[in-house]
């Protein structure tokens, strides 16, 4: 299963990289990652909400995904963080599906 972290880094973390200016933080990442049995997709840095991430990777069990996050947001790397599940083209269909099965069980409200 796919998800995507995005967040921006603490100030605490900003200062450790500028310190460091050649930290490889998507090594961190990618070492924190496979340790919970995943694998890292992509890593770009962001710059919208001030300097930040955004890591994109593969867990075969999902609840790796907020435990993940946790441990980065735990060690004073991130705020504003936030965990997403991704779905492939393959999945979302699978999921459209469902809901047009679904769809006949549901009464909105003033129905």
């Amino acid at each position: 299963m796919h998800f995507a972290i995005t967040g921006q880094y603490t100030q605490r973390a900003l200062n450790n990289i500028m310190e460091n200016p050649t930290t490889n933080r998507m090594e961190a990442a990618q070492k924190l990652i496979e340790a919970a049995g995943g694998k890292l997709v992509s890593m770009y840095s962001t710059a919208t909400d001030g300097p930040g991430v955004l890591v994109i990777f593969d867990v075969p069990d999902p609840s790796a995904a907020p435990a993940i996050n946790g441990v980065v947001i735990a060690a004073g790397t991130l705020q504003n963080a936030k965990l997403m599940r991704l779905f492939t083209q393959d999945e979302i269909t699978q999921v459209r599906q469902k809901a047009v099965k679904l769809r006949a069980s549901y009464r909105p409200p003033g129905s």
